[in-house]
């Protein structure tokens, strides 16, 4: 067995574990199905559900790797490529290429004796090698959400998941539906709005539509410097300034929000009020039926469409998994802070978490604990065992007082100033200093 650290996914995730592990002196190796690192940033990996139009929903002040900024260069709001960019940027920085096997994919993992055996296949070849510990940062956007649509045996046009969608080009022509109001759903919905014939969408509930910018700044930028006080104020103050920029959303055609602003993830997108505004983008409720090329809505109303994209999310999985090993609900893992499993102390997960802000520093926190636990169990026996005792106990409230959307994906999900704060919290038990004061003493991570 390596007394070493396995780290399944070169994504942000992965890539922060490895730094936060290099810091405090353990070895590790990467595991990563693709080419190079990125993750789903790399429109090239198959799988990767990122399309042309895609940008960060979270801006760059808010957004990069603690240490490690993104570019003044960038706009507010990068692109996918300019993301994929920055990541690998990263993973040059901190010289982790060297650790990464690349075009390996993590087949199956198996726990015995306290070792993890990790079945890879690398160039047709099968290889099992042994580690003390395993990190699972392999993503959550790679299993397609494709639920079955009543009577689509029966339809003439074409249905496809978002994860297929590439561009705009694609549309042309045809009269399209958007299945779903997330982010991605929006997005194309946008898309589709410029480029099809016809272009509508279809939304089981209201939602509150973000703008991209308030005021001239960044949502987040703006939400971080006007967010005082207790939770119930700062919905009612958001909730007033949504009504005063965007309106009442019911005049178009949406559904009013069945949830107070703030309690679900945030929808981020300045265009699809203006698509709708100017009549470019129709909304409609839940689908009831198809048949032939047409829909039946909820309401009894009918469209004919060529082809529905449904952007209707992931399925979140660890596939190399045996299924015993987490406990699932909802498709989210049980774990104490989104990354410790009590049952098995040597197993972590890095970025299977769902929050209301920008992820890279959230995703950096977790890793330095994670790599604080793996030093204390290498080195510190005794600190293990309290940090063992500290993940049995209850875990602290991670919702910041918000009544999250009663829904699978807003099942474990975390409001970050309550997250960040409960890490802050987990670490002063043990007394470990913050990843920031680490990177400022570290002179191996001196920028150049």
């Amino acid at each position: 067995m390596k007394n070493h650290v396995a780290i399944i996914g070169a994504g942000p995730a992965g890539l922060s574990t490895a730094r936060a592990l290099t810091l405090v002196g353990v070895p590790f190796t990467i595991f990563e199905k693709h080419a190079d690192v990125g993750g789903i940033w790399d429109r090239t990996n198959e799988g990767s559900p990122m399309y042309r139009s895609a940008h960060f929903i979270s801006s760059k002040t808010m957004s990069g790797h603690k240490g490690f900024p993104m570019p003044d260069t960038y706009p507010d709001y990068p692109s996918n490529a300019q993301l994929l960019s920055y990541i690998r940027s990263f993973a040059h920085h901190y010289d982790l290429y060297p650790h990464i096997q690349f075009n390996t994919m993590v087949e199956s993992v198996a726990f015995q004796d306290d070792v993890w055996t990790i079945n890879t296949v690398h160039d047709g070849q099968h290889h099992t090698q042994a580690y003390r510990w395993l990190v699972c940062a392999s993503g959550t956007n790679w299993i397609p959400n494709r639920p079955s649509l009543k009577g689509e045996e029966t339809f003439t046009g074409e249905i496809m998941h978002s994860v297929g969608y590439d561009n705009s080009e694609f549309l042309k022509n045809k009269r399209v539906l958007i299945v779903g109001a997330g982010n991605s759903g929006v997005d194309i919905a946008c898309d589709a709005a410029y480029m099809a014939q016809d272009a509508h969408i279809s939304l089981r509930r209201g939602y509150h539509f973000i703008p991209k910018h308030i005021f001239g700044m960044p949502a987040d930028v703006f939400a971080q410097k006007t967010s005082t006080g207790p939770m119930w104020l700062q919905q009612r103050f958001f909730g007033v300034l949504l009504r005063i920029l965007n309106g009442d959303l019911t005049r178009l055609g949406l559904p009013k929000p069945d949830h107070k602003v703030l309690s679900s993830h945030p929808i981020m997108n300045t265009q699809i009020l203006h698509y709708l505004q100017h009549g470019d983008l129709k909304p409609h409720p839940d689908i009831e039926r198809l048949n032939g090329n047409t829909v039946y809505f909820v309401d009894n109303t009918t469209l004919e469409v060529d082809l529905i994209i449904l952007a209707t999310g992931y399925h979140w999985h660890l596939p190399y998994l045996p299924d015993h090993i987490f406990n699932w609900h909802d498709d989210r893992p049980d774990l104490y802070l989104r990354m410790f499993n009590p049952r098995y102390p040597t197993i972590f997960v890095n970025g299977y978490v769902e929050t209301n802000s920008g992820i890279y520093a959230m995703l950096d926190d977790m890793a330095y604990i994670i790599a604080k636990t793996i030093d204390s169990q290498l080195n510190d026996p005794a600190t293990a065992n309290r940090i063992q005792q500290a993940i049995n106990q209850p875990e602290p409230d991670l919702s910041g007082n918000l009544n999250h959307v009663k829904s699978a994906r807003h099942t474990g999900y975390v409001e970050s100033a309550a997250f960040k704060q409960a890490m802050k919290d987990f670490r002063n038990q043990f007394d470990w200093a913050s990843l920031e004061d680490e990177l400022n003493t570290a002179r191996v991570f001196a920028r150049t």
